[in-house]
């Protein structure tokens, strides 16, 4: 089984990799033998999570950047293949609502920032660090984290840039998955439910009833644990996803079927 998933001599690239989904992602591919570069915003988590991938043997490049800032965004991926070399693996992860603002009194500022967080973040990368790719003729896996918002909306929240940006990262997965498998590069998204994150663990002290709706509704009856996506980003990442692309996997506990 170890070799369906093996990663050994692979470079992972993970954004908002520091905790949440984006450490258990990173933990996960270290697990398989990746090397990783750790993206996300200074915080003793980085080097935390840093600490962590070591532990296991791999090398691990903890970079400091606001993904959410474009020119930030650029020039922690150029420097990164300045420095590291080129990727097999990006995992966009970088994202979140972090606003409950009514449509009607979103203004144009917040949009804008959100969108690039959530939607510029995983252009940026994808195109920088997938052009390196593709000059490199060895292929590579892109996976992108969106949201089962891409597909429907929340109820009873504000903010709805957030399920624009997510349906515009699902929609970009699979032209990237057209246009860049004949280079054997493989681009798919994944659309997580709920998961017991540190900012859905705030919004459910700051707005309990929100986060008991969505729950109410979720089949398995609670939010998913961070560890649950590694798995499946794992997967993703290795050659046993081989032809596989272009494809949304929801992973919310059944939210989406009721």
């Amino acid at each position: 089984m170890t070799g369906l998933f093996d990663l050994g001599g692979k470079r992972a690239f993970v954004t908002g990799g520091s905790r949440g989904l984006g450490r258990e992602m990173a933990l996960a591919l270290a697990h398989a033998g990746a090397d990783i570069a750790l993206v996300a915003r200074p915080s003793s988590a980085l080097e935390e999570t840093a600490t962590a991938i070591r532990a296991l043997g791999r090398t691990v490049w903890a970079l400091e950047a606001d993904i959410g800032n474009p020119e930030a965004t650029e020039t922690a991926c150029h420097h990164a293949l300045d420095t590291i070399g080129t990727f097999d693996i990006l995992i966009n992860n970088v994202g979140g609502r972090r606003v409950n603002i009514a449509t009607e009194d979103l203004d144009l500022a917040t949009w804008r920032g959100m969108m690039d967080l959530n939607l510029t973040s995983t252009y940026l990368c994808s195109r920088i660090l997938g052009k390196a790719m593709i000059a490199a003729g060895k292929g590579g896996r892109i996976i992108n984290i969106a949201s089962i918002n891409a597909m429907v909306a929340g109820k009873g929240i504000g903010g709805r840039h957030y399920e624009a940006a997510k349906a515009a990262v699902l929609q970009f997965t699979r032209t990237l998955a057209v246009d860049w498998a004949p280079h054997g590069i493989t681009a798919n998204v994944i659309c997580p439910g709920i998961f017991a994150t540190e900012p859905n663990l705030k919004w459910q002290r700051s707005n309990p009833e929100i986060i008991e709706g969505i729950v109410a509704n979720i089949p398995m009856g609670t939010m998913g644990d961070p560890k649950d996506i590694g798995a499946l980003a794992l997967y993703l990442a290795s050659d046993s996803a081989r032809f596989m692309t272009g494809a949304s996997l929801v992973i919310d506990g059944g939210y989406t079927c009721v």
